[in-house]
């Protein structure tokens, strides 16, 4: 007797059976089960895989599900039965899922059949690359999934920063700035909604837009640079306190007039600031330094002080006679070179360097290196004045009226150049293609900018042109270094990795908007799209770990799927510039939207006539008054109130082109799901340019998936076939997406815009990027219109016998649609559910019934001309919803409504039940984690990857007298690895009476004090190479005050028995832990004055000192010759 057949064997079977081709079952099955077949294409007869039998077959190698610990007497402990059973767990309520779906919310109702139409899956008509991990890029950590543009309102990320230490990562947004716990990044977080599934963060108070960031780790501050002017601090210990309490800034003070540009931190712990105008402040570190030490009661004045030391080098160099471009344009960016001593600061399309030391200005140079004439203005001479004094009267007064005059002209000409300097730098006449964009300094001192025209720059320190290479055609929207990598973000959400001598490593497509910033974090290089969304890549990619990565995750894909169902009703009507009553819009809409999540409505011939039809293409060419006219606001408002619109429906989006308007609404309990909404439309009447016939489209995103629906009115007649296919070809190819001019969008349409969606991963073929339609990356889209294919070789009557019969088959032979797609010449590999109503063109107005046809002097044959067809993910007809194939879409009703007379046109409505799958955010990324953490492959590519080379210093005790240089060696004790090294402060005490008085006070950014100059501060160190760093006392300096950017006090700093302790940090090229050395650096007045320094006990509060390298043969090495006769004698291990 044979077996009985259940649909949940099958389902089970589905899910653990091998990745096969699925198939339709045939003969006495019911034709909505799905089995595999093997690779020879014949039924499998073996009892297939369940679910825990694939489970334990999909376990790697490695035992990653096995993490329970080993006992001591060596049997193993509960955790790996809790991982087994947890998995099981997850895979089960995936499975729950999908049966909840196929047998609850069809309500009873199968899946209508469907006419597929031919040349589908070919050139732009493939289907999009859909994947739970994307076969074309690495695997990323999922920091920030793509908010909806909505929800972002006024809180758009727009730059990002991570802290030395690793610990937090910071964004400065449209509101103020967020910080998250990187301790947490693989925090499962809230599982529902888009907001709740990122990483959580803390939100600070409400303050200005956020324009730019700079950490100062070693005073645990971030500085930040707003829109109105501002530069507020924030500390890194008292923001990451409680989610729903928003953090306050510790310091803030007006700083410009215009928005705050860009900031760094130079090598002597200054703070700069650029603005608009080439205005350039510099923050000393003495003034911030003493707000630091202000008592609670004196706090009050902090902003006063630090607002009052400010230095204009603007001002300086203009009083100088000094006149260039530079000083006109924007300053958007600022770089510190430590190595050098240089602050680079740069325009749209020039750079200045500045000495960090003098704050002077040492060069001015355009994109090509090309250096600029800094013109001095010559003032007279004291002795020169007073020659004129006994010059006579006369020529006293002639010289100084024409002084006066030269003067006056060249004040004003100056006034000019500044006027026209500052349009060019904006862009008004310069070469925007070349404009600056991003600007870093490298591991090895190089400096790199990227420009609007894919352009990269490599320039040694003292902007001296080197080198220049382009790997891509868009903008260059930021750059990032780390290790001997460079990575480079494009407006095309692109991705590029380079190695230090421009050749290209990887690349990618990380996000479907442009990647605005990048910062390093802890293991990973975050990237920031326009859109919101963060991502975060491996410091190791490309490499061996993106393999490992992708195979675990594509294993595991069931523990991080996510199950959506809801409905969809698509309706047309061509409305013939007529009214409808609202007994037609419920018979139509209203009594079919009771269980419906998204209605979509498409109208046609909403209002028509020549001088109509001319002003909506002159608004469309303009790009002014695209809200739509009053009869498309009647229908929307009708078709709204027939929704129940306000209390049940929410309207997200509309667009109106001359006659034909498209509205969506969407169910208020999956409102927060949706969003992104973008709109279109493509004029194809008279030259493809009035709207009388083509498309208008809307484009939203629900449960990270995008649906588009686009209404069209093609071209009549019986013959114009070839017009009508021409029609939906320019419609097709040309329809492009941007914000919604509905004032019920007038907020997103405010939003900051984003790029539109790249095309780039699925680019196919001999098709290029630019080629590539817009519709073609939808995961779903529904073409809904009056398309005005008629039926070809009938007559009027035999077509009305026929009607009058019911016998739609044989008219279904006759319709140009079908015909035209079976052809694979139009609507290439797009669905449409068998019709079983009448033709719906044309009838007598108010005449109910069959018997409304036209019966007019032209007779017109009936004809299908209202049409609704759909593309979703499926490749075959058989596959079923997953990560590979998320939205899965099957017609439940479609049908045409014959009661309604309005027009010589019937209404047609389509209901649509649609499975969406979606990965759950959390759950991912927690996997995420648990794979790097547990995984023994991975673990071990990290330990060999990620090692620090050992390295040892020729001594940690320097002493310098007056102008004394002595010489620091580091080796490379590695004979195969790479050093990568840096010097910092980690601050200066005074010694007295051989004993230490004060604790170590750093500067900003472990800043040296100005006495110190120490080169290099960073550099490569070779395997089994030594590099030399000269560490420099400069002569003494007058310390000036300044008060409201002029100098007012001056002193010559006591520099005597100064101690400083530098760090050396010592890491590989691949990982950011680090080994940390200490040198002692004393200042000593004579060299009969140098006592001997005591060891110091290490302090709590300063850096581990695990790995210091203690040296008891110490002696003075007071010059280069001393340290080099030592390291003779230095008895290497």
């Amino acid at each position: 007797m044979a077996s009985k057949h259940h649909a949940v064997d099958d389902l089970f079977s589905s899910f653990n059976s091998s990745p096969a081709s699925p198939q339709l079952n045939s003969g006495n099955s019911s034709p909505n089960l799905i089995t595999f077949d093997d690779d020879d294409n014949t039924p499998t007869t073996s009892k297939p895989l369940m679910v825990f039998d694939r489970f334990y077959d999909s376990s790697s190698e490695d035992g990653f599900y096995s993490t329970g610990s080993v006992g001591a007497g060596g049997g193993s402990t509960t955790g790996g039965d809790n991982s087994l059973i947890q998995a099981a767990g997850n895979r089960l309520d995936y499975m729950m899922q999908y049966l909840d779906r196929k047998l609850l919310t069809a309500d009873g109702k199968e899946a209508l059949p469907e006419f597929i139409g031919s040349g589908g899956g070919r050139g732009m008509f493939k289907l999009p690359i859909k994947a739970a991990v994307h076969p074309d890029r690495p695997p990323s950590l999922e920091f920030r999934p793509h908010p909806l543009r909505e929800s972002q309102i006024g809180r758009f990320l727009r730059v990002l920063s991570g802290t030395g230490d690793g610990r937090q990562l910071w964004a400065g947004s449209e509101c103020g700035v967020r910080v998250w716990d990187m301790s947490e990044m693989y925090s499962g977080g809230a599982e529902d909604g888009d907001a709740e599934a990122e990483v959580p963060g803390y939100e600070s108070v409400a303050t200005s837009p956020t324009v730019c960031l700079v950490v100062d780790d070693v005073n645990t501050v971030v500085w930040s640079g707003h829109k109105d002017g501002k530069i507020r601090g924030w500390r890194m210990d008292q923001c990451c306190e409680d989610y729903d309490v928003p953090f306050k800034p510790c310091l803030s003070w007006q700083a410009h007039r215009g928005p705050v540009l860009s900031l760094v931190i130079s090598s002597y712990g200054d703070l700069w600031s650029g603005s608009e105008g080439g205005a350039l402040i510099v923050w000393p570190w003495e003034a911030l330094e003493k707000v630091c030490v202000l008592t609670r009661e004196e706090r009050h004045l902090a902003s006063v002080i630090v607002g009052k030391s400010y230095i204009d080098l603007k001002n300086q160099v203009t009083a100088n006679g000094i006149s260039c471009s530079i000083l006109s344009a924007d300053v958007r960016y600022l770089l510190s070179d430590r190595s050098g001593a240089k602050v680079w600061s740069a325009g749209t399309l020039s750079f200045a360097l500045w000495d960090a030391y003098t704050r002077e200005l040492l060069k001015v140079f355009n994109m090509d290196g090309l250096a600029e004439n800094l013109t001095t203005v010559q003032d007279l001479t004291a002795e020169e004045e007073a020659k004129m004094k006994f010059a006579s009267q006369t020529k006293k007064d002639k010289l100084q009226s024409s002084m006066s005059f030269f003067q006056r002209s060249r004040n004003a000409i100056m006034g000019a150049a500044d006027a026209v300097l500052r349009v060019a730098a904006k862009g008004g006449f310069g070469d925007d293609s070349r404009r600056i964009e991003a600007l870093i300094i490298t591991t090895d001192g190089k400096i790199w900018t990227g420009s609007a025209n894919g352009l990269i720059v490599k320039w040694d320190a003292n902007g001296n042109r080197l080198q220049d290479f382009q790997y891509h055609s868009y903008a260059i929207r930021c750059l990032c270094t780390f290790g001997l990598r460079v990575w480079v973000g494009y407006a095309s959400g692109t991705l590029h990795v380079l190695d230090l001598d421009g050749n290209l490593v990887g690349e990618w497509v990380a996000h479907g908007s442009p990647i605005i910033d990048m910062a390093v974090g802890p293991g990973y290089i975050f990237t920031l799209a326009n859109d919101g969304g963060i991502h975060g890549w491996s410091i190791l990619t490309p490499g061996p770990l993106d393999k490992i990565l992708c195979s675990e995750l594509s294993d595991r894909e069931l523990l991080y799927t996510k199950l959506e169902n809801f409905k969809i009703l698509a309706g047309t009507w061509n409305v013939a510039q007529g009214k409808a009553t609202h007994d037609s819009l419920i018979s139509w809409l209203g009594s079919a939207a009771k269980d419906i999540d998204i209605v979509a409505v498409g109208l046609q011939e909403v209002e028509m006539g020549a001088g109509f039809l001319a002003m909506s293409a002159a608004r469309e060419t303009m790009q002014v008054g695209l809200e739509g006219s009053s009869a498309g606001q009647w229908w929307l408002d009708m078709i709204g109130k027939t929704l129940d619109e306000g209390s049940t429906f929410h309207r997200v989006g509309s667009r109106q082109l001359a006659g034909m308007l498209i509205g969506v609404w969407v169910r208020y309990n999956i409102r927060g799901n949706v969003g992104d909404i973008d709109v279109a439309a493509v004029p194809c009447g008279f030259g493809n340019a009035i709207g009388n016939k083509g498309a208008v489209g809307l484009r939203m995103r629900i449960y990270g998936r995008v649906i588009c629906f686009v209404n069209c009115h093609f071209a009549a007649h019986l013959e114009a076939v070839n017009r009508r296919n021409a029609d939906f070809d320019h419609v097709y190819k040309t329809m492009s997406f941007s914000r919604s001019p509905n004032p019920v969008n007038a907020s997103s349409a405010a939003a900051s815009s984003a790029f539109q969606t790249t095309r780039l991963e699925n680019a196919m073929g001999s098709l290029s990027v630019s080629e590539l339609p817009e519709l073609s990356e939808a995961d779903m889209f529904v073409f809904l219109g009056d398309f005005n294919y008629r039926l070809d070789d009938i007559s009027y009557d035999e077509a009305r016998d026929f009607i009058s019969q019911r016998s739609f088959d044989w008219l279904r032979e006759k319709d140009q649609l079908h015909i035209e797609m079976k052809a694979g010449t139009v609507f290439q590999g797009m669905r449409e559910a068998v019709i079983t109503f009448p033709p719906t063109y044309k009838f007598e107005r108010h005449q109910p019934g069959l018997a409304g046809y036209d019966s007019g002097e032209k007779k017109r044959i009936p004809a299908w001309c209202d049409r609704v067809l759909y593309r979703d993910n499926r490749p075959d007809s058989s596959d079923i919803c997953s990560l590979n194939c998320p939205v899965v879409s099957s017609v439940l009703q479609y049908e045409a409504c014959m009661d309604v007379t309005d027009s010589d046109h019937k209404p047609v409505r389509c209901i649509f039940n649609v499975e969406l799958a979606r990965v759950d955010e959390p759950k991912r990324r927690k996997l995420f984690g648990e794979i790097i953490k547990s995984n023994k492959k991975i673990r071990r590519i990290l330990e060999e990857q990620c090692n620090v080379p050992d390295a040892i210093l020729s001594t940690n005790n320097i002493i310098l007298q007056d102008n004394d240089t002595s010489v620091l060696r580091i080796t490379n004790k590695s004979g195969e690895d790479k050093a990568l090294f840096k010097v910092i402060c980690e601050g200066q005490c005074t010694i007295k009476d051989r004993k230490q008085t004060s604790s170590h006070h750093p500067r900003g950014a472990y800043g040296f004090p100005r006495w110190l100059e120490v080169k290099p501060t960073v550099g490569i160190i070779e395997p089994n190479h030594i590099v030399e760093i000269s560490v420099h006392h400069q002569s003494y300096e007058t310390v000036k005050e300044y008060v409201d950017g002029a100098p007012q006090n001056g002193w010559c700093e006591d520099v005597r028995d100064k101690e400083v302790m530098l760090v050396v940090e010592v890491r590989g090229s691949c990982t950011t832990e680090r080994k940390c050395h200490r040198v002692r650096v004393r200042h000593n007045q004579s060299l009969s004055d140098r006592p001997m320094p005591m060891e110091q006990k290490p302090d709590s509060s300063a850096r581990d000192h695990a790995s210091v390298l203690h040296r008891t043969d110490m002696k003075w090495l007071t010059g280069s010759r001393d340290v080099v006769d030592h390291i003779r004698d230095l008895h290497t291990p």
